[in-house]
């Protein structure tokens, strides 16, 4: 059974999308730690992170850090954290969070509830700061 990632991807799922190659797909998390807070997973429907073979993991690696640069061009913080936990999709995926503290990265407090909006909002921007 396909992942919610999965679905996302294929756009059985509606999301925020902020960027897509041939390999990799990123997307607004919906229960955010933080404004800009970022899922990037690989296009290929793999449970665990380190499961993905090495040039996997060096694409979505070099995607993350493209949609990194551009949270930290229009989100105010201090830098952007990078988590893999997986733990809550068996899907391999990257939180990319912007951190202005430690606690910013903390799974375990209360996520933020932002509006479809607000998230459409948050992902042009990340988008266009793209290039």
């Amino acid at each position: 059974m396909p992942s919610i990632f999965s679905k996302i991807i294929a756009g059985e799922i509606p999301c925020h999308k902020v960027a897509e190659n041939e390999t990799c797909f990123a997307f607004m998390d919906i229960s955010p730690l933080a404004v800009g807070h970022v899922l990037v997973v690989p296009k290929t429907e793999v449970d665990k992170y380190f499961d993905l073979s090495d040039s996997e993991l060096s694409e979505i690696n070099l995607f993350a850090r493209k949609i990194a640069v551009a949270i930290e061009k229009v989100i105010p913080c201090k830098r952007v954290g990078v988590a893999v936990i997986g733990l809550e999709v068996p899907h391999a995926h990257i939180h990319l969070i912007p951190l202005n503290s430690v606690a910013d990265i903390n799974f375990e407090r209360k996520k933020l509830s932002l509006t479809g909006e607000k998230l459409a909002e948050v992902a042009e921007l990340i988008s266009g700061a793209m290039g």
